[in-house]
């Protein structure tokens, strides 16, 4: 039910090194979709921490232990061995020219230390035409955001998904347009659910917003905009690198 792809070259990678990119946005904001085409476009991929964590306690390394161990005890991973995590992986060699974060850095102590490795790791080497993090924030007003998680119906069969406020509704109020299957709402669009995620996720990232902004490299983009545009905003801003 997507619109149609942006009208911009997909697969471009050239080798050219662009800056590390870091997508902040509220639940339903878009970062996935985001993400997805700012990956094809630049060829670059796509870091997320819960993959990252996820893969460490699959292959049993001594950080997903660690990562466990606290898990099973119901406590939170610490910054340290989330920050550790993130180290090793951007470490490889499909990040030397650049990377999206998704879902990382959370806190501003896990921001600075960003900035450190990036620095120590020479990814802000102007000498080897490295460009500067670029800090893409999707703004979406609350109610529009509610909208578009309150609104989301799936089918479980062939796992479509739509939108009830929007052009993306089915056919048939309830019924899946391809097999006919009844729609469900999954618990985490109950609006009781989202409200509360949307207060952590504003408590939690203020923080982070200033952080970036002070140091002048925030870049908002509304994220309510026709979803090509928004595309064409990001590449921009990924495209002049400091300058945003």
């Amino acid at each position: 039910m997507e619109p149609a792809a942006a009208p911009v070259a997909v697969g471009m990678n050239t080798g050219e090194l662009v800056g590390p990119v870091i997508l902040l946005g509220a639940p339903g904001a878009g970062k996935g979709t985001q993400a997805i085409r700012i990956s094809e476009h630049f060829g670059i991929p796509q870091i997320s921490t819960g993959d990252i964590l996820r893969h460490n306690i699959t292959q049993g390394t001594d950080l997903g232990k660690q990562a466990a161990d606290l898990m099973e005890r119901g406590e939170l991973v610490s910054d340290q061995l989330v920050c550790q995590m993130v180290g090793d992986r951007l470490a490889q060699q499909d990040c030397a020219h650049g990377f999206i974060l998704d879902g990382f850095p959370r806190t501003v102590n896990q921001a600075v230390w960003l900035d450190k490795y990036l620095a120590e790791n020479h990814f802000f080497d102007t000498k080897k035409g490295c460009k500067q993090l670029v800090v893409i924030q999707l703004v979406v007003e609350y109610n529009k955001l509610l909208r578009r998680l309150t609104g989301r119906r799936t089918c479980h069969t062939c796992g479509r998904i739509y939108n009830i406020y929007t052009t993306q509704r089915p056919l048939i109020e309830g019924v899946c347009d391809t097999d006919g299957s009844p729609l469900s709402t999954r618990k985490d669009d109950r609006e009781e659910v989202i409200i509360e995620r949307l207060k952590n996720y504003e408590s939690q990232t203020l923080p982070l917003v200033k952080y970036y902004a002070e140091q002048g490299r925030l870049r908002e983009i509304d994220g309510a905009a026709e979803l090509n545009q928004i595309t064409a905003e990001a590449f921009k801003a990924i495209e002049n690198g400091d300058s945003v």
